[in-house]
């Protein structure tokens, strides 16, 4: 699409007219030189006059070609452009973490999948969060894992197939036997520190209560509510269970509400699945789009064919004057 980035430069197209009808016209005096007997003067040098100065007077082509090298003019002030098709960029407008205990625990097989076979914790885990990966197309999404102590096993990044890949990986025990649930927290939100996301969601799964963090849960969602940072909390023990591998749903529920999130208990692996719906239903996709329209100057177009009718116009007087010079004759002896 073509267009002028400054229409108003029309406004200097009747200009030269306006001159011409208004102002006086330029006139130049010079001195001159009389001789009375110029032509007997010029009959004892043996020569004959010629023209000298000649006064050019404007003929039909200036008359049609100065209005066209004017438009042309204007019209490389009026900047026209072509206006590409958009180019559209795509931003996630989320960052969302997920945060996977890896404590000794995990490997409890209370889990039945769909062909009857039994899985254990992180397996069952597994299976429900790739596919949850797979549908969100447009956040930034970043893995942590924690256990007795707590590290980011993928950075936030929207490769999707690499979250996955490194999910894969994650094996029970490789973090330690415990549970470090505030420092999960607290690698959350140095991960999110410096994002310019508006929304920074942190989903933690885990099947225990926590037993070896250097930074309490508590504290941990305090400063996460602070710096913006959602957390939804999953709780996947068995609440019965005594010592290190009973799951603290209360301590769960607490961080959750602290940050404004929700707190889930998933009792098998169809609710493990329901839970992930519902997570993926409550927090839609959220992509800013920015759309830019690349310009292509094209005012040199005009201006180059201003330069070629001046160099064609005066190329053609330089040949017609050559052809009316007349010939110079020889002085007599």
């Amino acid at each position: 699409m073509y267009q002028l980035e400054f229409p108003l430069a029309a406004i200097a197209l009747p200009l030269p007219l306006l001159i011409w009808l208004f102002l006086p016209v330029y006139r130049e005096t010079m001195p001159a030189v009389r001789v009375p007997a110029f032509e007997r003067m010029a009959a004892l040098a043996r020569t004959r006059p010629s023209k000298g100065a000649v006064v050019m007077h404007a003929n039909w082509l200036q008359f049609l070609l100065a209005p066209v090298c004017w438009g042309l003019l204007v019209l490389a002030m009026m900047r026209p452009v072509y206006v590409e098709p958009p180019v559209e960029r795509i931003e996630a407008g989320r960052d969302l973490l997920l945060a996977i205990d890896l404590s000794q625990s995990m490997e409890a097989r209370d889990y039945v999948d769909a062909n009857g076979r039994r899985l254990n914790r992180l397996q069952a885990a597994k299976q429900v969060i790739g596919p949850f990966v797979d549908r969100r197309k447009d956040d930034r999404i970043g893995l942590i894992a924690f256990g007795a102590t707590a590290f980011p096993q993928a950075p936030l990044t929207l490769d999707h197939d690499s979250v996955k890949l490194l999910l894969d990986e994650l094996q029970i025990g490789m973090a330690g036997p415990q549970t470090a649930i505030g420092d999960a927290i607290g690698v959350a939100i140095r991960m999110t520190e410096k994002s310019k996301a508006k929304e920074k969601v942190l989903i933690l799964l885990t099947d225990g209560g926590d037993t070896a963090s250097k930074l309490p849960p508590e504290r941990a969602a305090s400063i996460a509510k602070d710096k913006g940072l959602i957390i939804h909390t999953i709780g996947i023990g068995d609440p019965a269970a005594t010592g290190e591998d009973k799951v603290d749903l209360a301590a769960l529920q607490k961080i959750a509400g602290a940050t404004g999130g929700q707190s889930y208990r998933a009792e098998n692996l169809s609710a493990l699945e329901r839970i992930y719906a519902e997570l993926d239903r409550i927090t839609p996709d959220k992509v800013k789009r920015q759309s830019h329209r690349p310009k292509r100057e094209l005012f040199y177009l005009p201006l180059m064919a201003v330069g070629a009718i001046l160099v064609i116009y005066h190329a053609l007087m330089l040949l017609i004057t050559l052809i009316r010079r007349p010939k110079r004759r020889p002085l007599a002896a």
